[in-house]
């Protein structure tokens, strides 16, 4: 059977996707890092669903998912790579765990599932490669460095492959902003004051416009009128400017992962 593939199908994001595509009959292959979530989650869908955990930042637990995924012959006319990590901090406060997992799930686990799928993806041309990176990505972020660089190196990688796999995949780099779905992100983004709340739009928005957008083939889509001037702006004014305005807007808040978990 073909299906969409969604990682991150627990999440606020991952699972207005998912909501969206199961009222539009789409048979779903979900993942996530909780099994009992994801089972709830597949109990409450009235569509074919295949549910696997996948611990991302490892390359056995990678592999185990697609082998599970090839026991079930399961094609993939979609991928929609949700998952992420923000943890936000100063960087002398990141220990080697908190580095591993950022880049691993951020960037490595999306290069490693984009090939994965395109290796069980049909040869007509309308697989669709639908990654969510970050408005943060547009330039660099004091404090919260290490996330906006794996989010542009997700844009730039998605730009790049969508050149080679022309004629043969869509390929699109989302980039929203902050999203309120649980309440320790809604306090995250009040914290950052008007920045926060002008970036931020609601999950299920973000996901309708991101499946109408790898739906045109878009290399590039920032979400929502305020980020598209953020980066319009970012082309204007000189770069020590923007990343002092960014220090100030990120360093005196924090989100740890590891917390959140």
């Amino acid at each position: 059977m073909q299906y969409t593939l969604i990682t991150g199908a627990c999440g606020g994001l991952g699972g207005a996707f998912t909501q969206i595509l199961a009222q539009d009959n789409t048979p779903l292959f979900l993942s996530g890092r909780s099994a009992e979530r994801l089972q709830t989650l597949k109990n409450s869908l009235n569509v074919p669903v295949e549910i696997c955990p996948c611990d991302l930042r490892d390359e056995a637990s990678r592999a185990a998912f697609f082998s599970y995924a090839d026991s079930r012959s399961a094609t993939f006319t979609r991928l929609i790579y949700v998952a992420g990590v923000d943890t936000q901090m100063a960087f002398e406060k990141y220990d080697e765990a908190h580095i591993l997992t950022q880049t691993r799930v951020n960037f490595e686990g999306a290069v490693s599932f984009i090939r994965s799928v395109l290796q069980r993806a049909p040869l007509d041309g309308k697989t669709e490669i639908l990654v969510i990176g970050s408005v943060t990505g547009i330039m660099p972020e004091p404090y919260f460095a290490l996330y906006a660089a794996t989010k542009k190196a997700l844009e730039y990688f998605t730009a790049a492959l969508r050149v080679e796999l022309k004629g043969r995949a869509k390929v699109t780099c989302v980039l929203p902003g902050g999203m309120p779905t649980r309440a320790d992100i809604k306090e995250n983004i009040k914290a950052h004051g008007g920045y926060g709340a002008l970036s931020a739009m609601p999950p299920e928005k973000v996901a309708k416009i991101s499946l109408a957008a790898v739906k045109k083939n878009k290399r590039r889509k920032i979400v929502g009128f305020w980020n598209k001037l953020t980066d319009f702006g970012a082309a204007l004014l000189p770069l020590s400017w923007r990343m002092h305005f960014a220090a100030k807007v990120w360093k005196n808040t924090e989100k740890d992962f590891y917390k959140e978990s």
